[in-house]
This record gives C-alpha cells, structure tokens and sequence, in this order.
C-alpha cells in the first residue's frame, strides 16, 4: 500500500506504511499524504482476501496502534479524508477521478486500521486513537472527531452520485461503517451503551437518517454491478483514465495485493457488491435500539413510515404521513428478483411487518405470484437453508395470510410449469394450492428433521388463515392435506402405543439413564395441537366454500377411515361431527348410484351435483380461524445476532472468529 509496493507479501516492508506507523509525527498538509494515498489495486473481493491483507499488516498495524497515542497519525490521517471529502463532490462533477481515487485509498488505510483497533482493543482505547489530537491540544470541548467522521461518511453515501469511478469509494464509505459498527461481534450483549451507535442514533448525523435510509434502498433496488474494472478485470488500469501513464516518475505504482490475474465474478447478481452491502448496513442500523427505553432509532423510524411516491395519503388514516416517498415498483421488483437470500427476505419481513404502506402496495399487486413463489422456493430447499431463514419466510406468508384479498386473490391466479417442484410434476396450479403444497411439506421436513413446535405453528396458522377461502383445490392438494392428517394419526397411536407400554418399560430400564427416555406425554400433547389444527383447517374450508372444492370431499370419502379413531377422542370430537356430516350426506347421495361401478370422474360428478343440494346450516358453526403474526417481547435478542451473522458470512469482510462473542458460529 502506497507507491513502490508490487504485492500483499511486501506490504509490512513499504516504506511509506512504515513511516506512517512509525514515531514521526506527519501533519495533514505533509506532502507524504500525496505519496502514501497514490496507489491502485483491485480490492479485496472476498473475506479469504481480506483476511490474507490483515494477517499482512497486523504488525505494521500494532506499531501504529502504540505509536499513534504520542504521533496522531491516525487522526491526521482521518483529517486528511475529511478535507478531502469537502471537495468531493464537486470533483466527482468535474469527472476527477483521481483526487476521489485518492479519497477512497485514505478510506481504505483507515478500514483496516480500524479493524485491527475493534479486534484488539477495547471500545474505549479505540476512541483514544481518534482523539489523540484533541488530548494533546487541551481541545476536548469541540465536535468528536470520530462524530465528524461518521457524519462524513454518510454524507459521502448521501451526495456523491454513484458512478463508474466512485462506486468503489461508496463501497468503502459503506464497508467502513460497517467495520465500525462491528463493536457488537466482540460483545456477548446487545450493545446499548456502544458510542458509534449513539452518534448514529442522537449525534447529528441522526437528522440524516431519512436521506441515508433512502440512498440505501435505491442501492438496493438499482442492485448495479461493480464496474469491470474495479474487480481486477481486463480494464482494471482504465480506472485511473491514462492517468497513470503520464506520470513517469513511478509515484503511482500498480498495488495488486496478488489479485490481478484475477477475472470479474461471473454474473451481475454476485457483482452487485454494493447493492448487498447497503442491504447490509440498513438492517443493521435499523435493528438496533428497537426497544431500548429514553433510545429513538430515526433509521428504523424511516424504514418503517416511507411511503409510496404515487400515493397522496398514508395507507389508512391510523398510519403516520410517509417521512419520504419513492417508487415502490422498483423495491416490488428487487424482491422479486433477489429474494433469495436471507438479507432481503429479512427485508421484506421488517417491510411487511412494521411499514403499513409497504404492506398495502405489495398486498395490492395483481402479480403477487411473482413475489410469492421464491418466498415458496425458500421454504422448498429447507434443508439448504438456515433455521431463521427458514422462519422469516414462514413469517411472511403468515402475515400475508392475515389479509383477506390476499387469500381470495392466491386461489385465483394460475402458476404453471413449477419445475422446481419434483414430488410431481405439476403443469399448472393456483397459487394457493401451491402455497398450500408447499407449507405441508415444510411441516412434514419439519417432522422428520427439525421438531419445532413454533415452526408447525407457523405453518398451520397461516394455512389456517387462508382456509376459509379456499377454492379449487387440485386433487393432489386435497390428497396432500389428507396425507398430512394420516400421518399425524399415526404418530398419534405410536406415541399412546408407547404411553400404554411406558410402566413395563420403565420397570425393565430402572437402571437406565432417565434423561434420554423420551417425553411421551408432552409429545403427545404438542400432536394433539397441530391434529386439531389440521382438523379445524379442514372444517373451515367445508363450512365456507365446500361447494367450490369437490376434490376435497372425493379425498375424504376416500380417506374416511382415518377419521373414526377420533370420533370419541373429547379433543376432536365435535370437529370430527362436522366432517361425519359432510362424509354421511355424500356417502348416501354416492349409495344411490351404486358406487362399486362408478369411475373416478363419474363420482365426481355426482359429488358436483350433490353439492348443489347440500344444505349450507347442517354444520355446526366455529369461531372463524384468525391467527395474526406477533413478534416476541425481546426481538433484539434475536435479530441482532442474526443480523450480526448475516453480516460476517455475507459482507465478504473478514473479522477472526476466534475474537467473536455475539454468536457462535454454529448458531
């Protein structure tokens, strides 16, 4: 890093970093800042690369760290990006490319400082090193230098347009606010005393928060890929504009970290580099202080209150005026399209969940399917995915489920070709049978793999919530929800096979470890629920719309049987009577034509009929099935490590695992 160094193995001998971690004391206006700033490389693209350039310069960075307390390098260094950066957008206007290359190369000294600094020492010796200046001038009464920086970074974010030759500095302005936040890894607590976050909630970057919030989601719905040239590409020295062949004195020597035969990632959607990352820091910032009393977070307050820009009003008269307005088709389309990863389905959940007008336009959309079916997708490749993963897109579906139009409108839109869908092949479908398809086998995965209550509970709520409204069911649907209910009824007799038994076997293994025998009568208890459940799933679709689904009366006629162990069981009972009532007024209109020589459609056809006739007050009435997602009292608990991993596995930033404390990277 600076001139003369040709690769990341003679880094910790460059003389220019040695002189600036050295016991020289450099002043902002040093011509040294020139020499050490003059230099190009293809960044790290991956944590591997970035990991490879710490383990380079953590010598050189430990130096610097116990130099700096007497030098004030580092501040010197952090005043020379802010005079910079004054400039800079007036220089991007100016298409000088090299003074906003330079800006980014002091960006990127200062991110690895700094993340040498979060790991090893403590918040409070990292603030020293940021205000070292100040210590040594008797000055301590002015703005912070750390809070000038920050407010500099996201003023960077906020009014320096995107383009070819300042992506790469958005990127780093981005990733360096991230490093920062970073504290919370190396803290086994939610971190609510964390200065970095205070300046960011109360400091006067606060009054920022609705035009950050709002350059972050434009970088995500623009999603553009990194230019070519600044992943070491073939026209890696075009971002320099030829500069690089005038000066003939070597001053800008090629730095390539060992990267440079390197060719650019293979698609737009891994090289959309600073799409993710802005995903990144928005959830970060928006999931912290949710809940903390005295702390407002204007991130989140942003996140959650921005409104349509075609819209003239708030959603419903309950929700607050919108803080800003964009075009919501553009952030339809990105979910659409990049739904696939847990950050942005995380996203979406935040979205839906706490954004009412969000909620509206997406629950508004006559191409809900598009949206839909990668949520589907998600669910389908479980065991691909992560646990929470797989919970934010259950949730989504819950509360999508909660929306009465959108139960109506899901049975009414065809899917054709799921190719992805290999239990069979399904040429076309509405979108509610695949949906209900899909939620059963999860439940099933579930069974077999996971044994989440809370996952069943998802599952059969928001099944619940779209039951009343089902319509056309495909028959293989039908058959999959009766064979969801046999296989539960089966679990059923094995666990009380096992209860009746459990005297003889515990008197046989007296000696045994008792800690290892299972919970019969707790298992049984949690069947039992999600029996009902489905049972009540069941009911709710032949009390509404029976006459819309004769599929689903074939399947039970067929299945009968399944149904008379429950009959007495006082659980089920009076459920079991309403779908004795249908089964019984079906099986006499079918006795009448003499079933043992009717075909398949033949006895639908007069299950068609019959439903012409069939008196809509024979069943007994239950409270209408309405289950409405609520998140837990503590949610930080859980999003903030979450988060934090998403964060470490997919920001391709590299902090050592060993030193983390939020999580464990089993989690």
């Amino acid at each position: 890093m600076g001139a003369n160094s040709s690769s990341i193995s003679e880094l910790s001998k460059n003389e220019h970093l040695k002189r600036l971690a050295g016991k020289d004391v450099l002043s902002e206006n040093d011509p040294f800042w020139n020499q050490l700033l003059s230099f190009s490389f293809c960044p790290p693209q991956t944590s591997a690369d970035n990991r490879l350039l710490m383990e380079q310069i953590s010598p050189i960075c430990k130096v610097f760290a116990e130099n700096n307390l007497q030098t004030g390098n580092f501040c010197a260094l952090v005043n020379v990006f802010l005079m910079r950066c004054v400039e800079l957008k007036a220089s991007t206007q100016c298409e000088n490319d090299i003074f906003t290359w330079q800006t980014h190369n002091a960006l990127f000294i200062i991110r690895c400082l700094i993340s040498y600094f979060i790991e090893n020492m403590s918040e409070g010796g990292l603030l020293r090193e940021f205000a070292v200046k100040d210590i040594q001038q008797g000055n301590q009464t002015g703005e912070p230098l750390l809070e000038k920086f920050i407010d500099a970074l996201i003023h960077l974010l906020i009014e320096v347009p995107v383009v070819n030759f300042t992506y790469v500095i958005h990127l780093e302005a981005t990733n360096l606010l991230l490093t920062l936040l970073s504290v919370q890894l190396f803290i086994p607590r939610i971190a609510h005393k964390s200065i970095f976050f205070q300046y960011l909630m109360q400091g006067k970057c606060s009054k920022d928060a609705c035009p950050l919030v709002k350059t972050l989601l434009d970088h995500i719905i623009k999603h553009e890929p990194c230019p070519p040239e600044a992943l070491g590409g073939s026209h890696a020295g075009s971002m320099l504009y030829g500069f690089g062949a005038a000066v003939a004195s070597g001053l800008w020597s090629m730095v390539t970290l060992g990267y440079g035969g390197r060719s650019a990632p293979p698609d737009d959607e891994d090289r959309a580099i600073l799409a993710n990352q802005s995903l990144l820091l928005l959830l970060v910032l928006a999931n912290h202080y949710t809940h903390e009393k005295g702390m407002h977070n204007p991130y989140r307050q942003a996140l959650c209150t921005f409104g349509n820009l075609q819209d003239s009003a708030p959603s419903s008269p309950t929700s607050p005026m919108p803080v800003f307005r964009m075009n919501l088709t553009g952030l339809y389309d990105a979910f659409c399209k990049h739904m696939k990863s847990d950050q942005m389905t995380l996203l979406l959940y935040l979205l839906l969940h706490r954004n009412s007008n969000i909620r509206a336009y997406i629950l508004s959309r006559t191409n809900i399917e598009q949206l839909v079916v990668p949520i589907l997708k998600i669910l389908y490749s479980a065991q691909e995915r992560n646990s929470h993963h797989i919970y934010m897109a259950l949730i989504i579906l819950l509360i999508m489920s909660e929306d009465d139009a959108f139960n109506k409108s899901v049975h009414e839109l065809i899917v054709r070709n799921i190719t992805w869908y290999t239990e069979r092949s399904i040429t076309e479908i509405t979108l509610g049978g695949l949906i209900v398809l899909v939620v059963i086998r999860t439940i099933q995965y579930n069974m077999t793999r996971m044994r989440d209550k809370y996952l069943h509970t998802n599952c059969l709520a928001a099944l619940a919530n779209m039951s009343s409204q089902f319509h056309s069911l495909h028959p293989y649907v039908t058959q999959r929800i009766v064979s969801l209910f046999e296989l539960l009824s089966k679990k059923h007799a094995k666990i009380l096979e096992h209860l009746r038994n459990s005297p003889k076997m515990e008197h046989n293994n007296q000696n045994d470890d008792r800690s290892s025998t299972p919970d019969y009568a707790t298992d049984l208890a949690v069947l039992e629920e999600v029996i009902r459940m489905v049972l009540e799933i069941v009911n709710s679709c032949l009390t509404n719309t029976l006459h819309h689904n004769p599929n689903l009366i074939y399947t039970l006629l067929y299945k009968k049987d399944l149904f008379v162990p429950f009959r007495t069981h006082p659980t089920f009972q009076d459920i079991i009577q309403n779908i004795d009532t249908v089964l019984n007024y079906f099986t006499s209109k079918l006795e009448q034509h003499g079933t043992s020589n009717l075909s398949v459609h033949q006895v639908l056809d007069v299950i068609k009929q019959a439903i012409l006739q069939w008196p809509r007050d024979r069943l007994k009435k239950f409270p209408e099935l309405k289950f409405k997602y609520v998140e837990e009292d503590q949610p930080e608990e859980f999003f903030i490590p979450y988060v934090w991993s998403l964060v470490f596995h997919s920001s391709n930033l590299y902090w050592n695992s060993d030193k983390i404390e939020l999580f464990t990277l089993n989690s």
